[in-house]
C-alpha cells in the first residue's frame, strides 16, 4: 500500500525545528519526504503535526492488576486476553512500539505478528528475575504460597540457576533480560534502597545477555542499587528516582540509559487509596514521587540518555499519555518527544524506529496541532495512528 500524509508539519524524532511534509509511505516503510507521490490513500493531517510513533520502554501487557498475587493466580487464557486488550488500547493512544520489561512470551508476540490481535510492535523480556524476598517476590512476611503462574516475575537465586533462566528466555525470543536490583513500591517486604542480587549474580546475567548481542534492564531506585547494577554491566536503569549526581556521572560514562516512569507514581499518589493499595505501598510511593523529577534533571545534566516509560498496572493503564505530560513539565516538549521516540529507539537498538526518515518503519502519529506551541496535544485531543504503513 502507498500512503501519503499531507498538510502537516513533521517532527523527525530529533530536530528542534519542525520540517515540511508530506510523508510518503510504501509497503510499511517511509520512502520519501516532500515532493509528489502517487498514493493509494491520502491521510489529511489538517494542519497538525506528524511525529514518529511513540515508544513506551516500560510497559506491562500482563500487568492486569495492582496485586501481583492476583495476577499470578489467574488462568493464562484470561491474562492473555486482558493483555491483548491493554496492547490494543496502547496502540490507539499512539504507542506503536512497547518494551515489556516484566512479562511477555512467544504466544502473544506471534498473535500480534499474525494479526490475530491488534497492538504495537512488541519487544519482551519474559518474567523479570528476582531474588528471594526481592521486588518480584509477592509474598508478605507472614505468608507462604505458590502463585501458580509466573506471568511477570520469577524468583531465581544463584549463578547457575540465573544462567539457565537467561538462556531459556533467549530461547523463547526475549528482546532483553530484566532483573530486580533494588526494592520496590508494590512489593511488601523489601526496603527500596537496598541493592538486590550479588555482584556475581548480576554479572552472570549481563554476560549471558552480551553473548547473545542483547542487554539487561534493571529495576533500581537508589544510588547504591544503580551503581551496583551499572558496575556489573546493566545497560538500562528503570525508574532511578533516587539518583544522585555522582551516580548519574557513572551512568553517563558507562553508556547506561535511564528510563523514568513518572506516570505510575503520580497515578498511585492520586488514586492509590481508593484502589485499596496497602499503607506500606503508599508510603514507599511517597518516598519516590517527588524525587523522580529531580532524577531527570540530574541525568540530563550528566549527559545520561533519557528514555520514556510508564510502568502502569491494572486500571491505571489509562494514565499512559499522562506520562508525556509529566515528562514535558520537567524537560519541555522537545526532550520529552525525543525520549519517547529516537532515544527509546536507540535504547532498543532499532534505528528503523523512532524517527521519520527514508528507510524507517512507517510507524507514525498525527497530532491535532503543534506540540512545541501547545504541548497538550501530546496527551489529549484527537490523533491518528499509522502502524507499519496502515492507518489504525
Amino acid at each position: 500500500m502507498r500512503l501519503s500524509i499531507v498538510n502537516g508539519a513533521v517532527f523527525d524524532g530529533e530536530s528542534a525545528e519542525l520540517l515540511d511534509g508530506p510523508v510518503h509511505v510504501e509497503d510499511g516503510e517511509i520512502v520519501q519526504l516532500g515532493g509528489e507521490f502517487e498514493a493509494d490513500r491520502t491521510l489529511d493531517a489538517r494542519g497538525g503535526t506528524v511525529v514518529p510513533g511513540l515508544i513506551d520502554a516500560h510497559f506491562h501487557a500482563y500487568g492486569i492488576s495492582l496485586d501481583l498475587v492476583e495476577i499470578g493466580s489467574k488462568t493464562p487464557s484470561y491474562v492473555a486476553y486482558s493483555g491483548a486488550d491493554r496492547l490494543r488500547k496502547a496502540l490507539h493512544r499512539g504507542f506503536t512500539t512497547v518494551r515489556d520489561v516484566a512479562g511477555g512470551d512467544p504466544g502473544i508476540s506471534r498473535a500480534l505478528e499474525e494479526g490475530l490481535i491488534t497492538g504495537p510492535r512488541y519487544l519482551y523480556t519474559g518474567p523479570a528475575l528476582s531474588q528471594t524476598g526481592g521486588h518480584g517476590d509477592p509474598r508478605g512476611v507472614d505468608t507462604d504460597f505458590c502463585g501458580c503462574h509466573e506471568f511477570m516475575n520469577e524468583v531465581v537465586d544463584g549463578v547457575d540457576a540465573l544462567r539457565a533462566a537467561v538462556r531459556d528466555r533467549f530461547r523463547r525470543g526475549a528482546h532483553a533480560i530484566k532483573i530486580m536490583a533494588s526494592g520496590g513500591v508494590v512489593s511488601l517486604t523489601d526496603p527500596i534502597r537496598v541493592p538486590q542480587y550479588s555482584p556475581e549474580e548480576v554479572r552472570v546475567v549481563t554476560e549471558e545477555a552480551a553473548r547473545r548481542g542483547s542487554y539487561v534492564a534493571a529495576h533500581a531506585y537508589s544510588p547504591e542499587a544503580i551503581r551496583h547494577a551499572v558496575e556489573n554491566g546493566v545497560r538500562s536503569i528503570e525508574h532511578g528516582n533516587l539518583l544522585d549526581e555522582e551516580t548519574a556521572a557513572l551512568m553517563a560514562s558507562s553508556g547506561a540509559f535511564l528510563v523514568p516512569t513518572l506516570a505510575t507514581y503520580d497515578a498511585m499518589n492520586r488514586r492509590g487509596a481508593e484502589l485499596g493499595m496497602p499503607g506500606v505501598t503508599q508510603a514507599k510511593n511517597r518516598e519516590v514521587l517527588d524525587s523522580g523529577r529531580h532524577a531527570l534533571e540530574l541525568a540530563r545534566a550528566a549527559g545520561v540518555p533519557i528514555g520514556f516509560g510508564t510502568d502502569l498496572m491494572g486500571v491505571l493503564e489509562d494514565e499512559q499519555l499522562n506520562g508525556l505530560r509529566l515528562q514535558t513539565e520537567v524537560e519541555g516538549p522537545l526532550q520529552a518527544l525525543r525520549s519517547a521516540t529516537s532515544v527509546n529507539a536507540a535504547l532498543l537498538r532499532r534505528p528503523d524506529l523512532g524517527r521519520i526518515a527514508v528507510g524507517c518503519a512507517a510507524d507514525l502519529l498525527v497530532l491535532d496541532g503543534d506540540p512545541f506551541a501547545d504541548p497538550s496535544v501530546l496527551w489529549k485531543g484527537p490523533r491518528q495512528v499509522v502502524r507499519s504503513g496502515q492507518v489504525v
